[in-house]
């Protein structure tokens, strides 16, 4: 079995397209699907997740951590994979993308110090570390923060 042929199990996936209670040549009439009786035989049947008013399995289980939700998720690029530019090429993070280096810039995109350059460059990114800064400004590009 590989990942190109995986299916769903016979018979686990149906369609959802057709019309319930429409007497029983239909094949679905009477209780439309629903059995006999009982309460999710009802209307107003309660929620997933309701245990019959016992402490529901989301709330007994404990809570562990913290989702902050302001958080930026940043991208980091080492200065060695800006060797790959020309010499005086403009670096942006579109050229980043187009050029194979990131996929997806997220929240932003931060240039780091690991690696050597030798080619000037002229880049355009969200941050840099101070070491990424220093080596693109010594042999004479830009490190400009947009």
């Amino acid at each position: 079995m590989e990942l190109s042929n995986l299916r769903p199990a016979e018979g686990s996936k149906q369609s959802d397209n057709f019309r319930r209670g429409r007497g029983h040549g239909s094949g679905n009439g009477k209780t439309a699907g629903k059995g006999h009786k009982g309460q999710k035989a009802r209307s107003g049947a309660p929620r997933p997740g309701f245990e019959g008013g016992q402490m529901p399995l989301y709330r007994r289980i404990p809570k562990r951590g913290f989702k902050n939700r302001n958080t930026k998720e940043i991208v980091a690029v080492n200065i060695s994979v800006l060797e790959r530019f020309e010499d005086g090429a403009d670096v942006d993070v579109q050229a980043l993308i187009e050029a194979g280096v990131i996929k997806n810039p997220r929240d932003g995109v931060k240039i780091l110090g690991n690696g050597e350059l030798t080619k000037k460059l002229n880049v355009k990114v969200d941050a840099y570390s101070a070491s990424a800064k220093e080596k693109i400004e010594a042999l004479g590009g830009t490190a400009e923060v947009i």
